[in-house]
């Protein structure tokens, strides 16, 4: 019994294509939205409505905080019940 070889074929490729470097795009630019123009309706009020003058007064920093080191929110609470308590705003 004589032994039967196989017979392949080589399969046929197709050439490989030569692929052109990937051009580098430049990101588009963003158009700023136009601003909207406003007419200015004059000088706008303190913020919350408050308008304090200090003008004219003679006190010192010491007499109003004391000669002691404090916190910004002693500050705050101090020149609050100086305003008050000697009618500087106008509420």
């Amino acid at each position: 019994m004589a032994i039967k070889k196989k017979i392949t074929t080589k399969r046929k490729v197709a050439p490989k294509r030569k692929v052109a470097p990937k051009r580098k795009v430049a990101p588009k630019r963003k158009v700023a939205p136009k601003k909207k123009v406003t007419k200015s309706k004059g000088k706008k009020p303190a913020f919350g409505g408050y308008a304090i003058s200090f003008a004219g007064r003679s006190e010192t920093v010491e007499q109003v905080f004391g000669k002691k080191p404090i916190a910004p929110s002693e500050m705050t609470k101090k020149i609050w019940i100086f305003v008050k308590s000697n009618s500087l705003s106008n509420r």
